[in-house]
């Protein structure tokens, strides 16, 4: 239903041709070492969500095909992960006609384009620094207290006690872990300590 939607959204515009769709990687791939496409949209949850596997493997063996990345998922973390995955275009499911074939033309024309929706630019620019970070949760958007907040949540210690080591005030501890929760895009502490361990973002 989805992609039907798709190919009649983009139906009639001069500009693009929907030459393939593909309900599986094994077909996604077969369509596009036959087409040869300028530009692929991908779910994020595509292959049992695998997409951002998928996005990798297109882009290892097919560079001149660019990737954009269609999802419901709006936290900076995800937006991280697709640009690293090698991603051109980051879009939301709700996104309008106009502005999807406005993304398409200009992934397409070399750009990287995030959906005006999504606070994804810090993000972007720390995919972007590549090696140059100065602090470990640069890598996934968060700011250099908020990465030491993260870090002292990582050591099982509450807002009290975190406020004490950091030597700043509870609030402003509650403030950065609001922060954190929305940019790694999950919900309690245990979640975000999990992916700052997977990430490799505390020591």
């Amino acid at each position: 239903m989805v992609r039907e939607g798709l190919r009649a959204m983009l139906a009639g515009h001069p500009s693009i041709e929907v030459v393939a769709m593909a309900e599986d990687p094994v077909g996604a791939f077969e369509a596009i070492e036959s087409l040869r496409p300028d530009v692929v949209l991908l779910d994020i949850r595509f292959g049992q969500g695998i997409g951002l596997e998928v996005c990798r493997e297109i882009r290892d063996r097919w560079p001149a095909a660019k990737v954009i990345i269609l999802t419901t998922q709006e936290a900076e973390m995800h937006v991280f992960e697709a640009l690293r995955a090698g991603a051109r275009g980051y879009v939301l499911m709700g996104i309008r006609a106009e502005s999807l074939i406005q993304a398409i033309e200009g992934v397409s024309d070399g750009e990287t384009v995030l959906d005006q929706a999504l606070g994804g630019s810090l993000a972007l620019r720390a995919a972007q620094r590549g090696g140059s970070r100065d602090w470990p949760g640069a890598r996934v958007g968060l700011s250099r207290r908020e990465s030491d907040v993260l870090q002292e949540m990582s050591r099982g210690r509450d807002n009290a006690n975190i406020a004490r080591a950091l030597y700043i005030s509870e609030d402003t501890v509650k403030t950065h872990v609001k922060a954190i929760f929305r940019k790694l895009g999950v919900h309690d502490r245990a979640h975000a300590v999990a992916i700052a361990l997977r990430y490799r973002i505390v020591r």
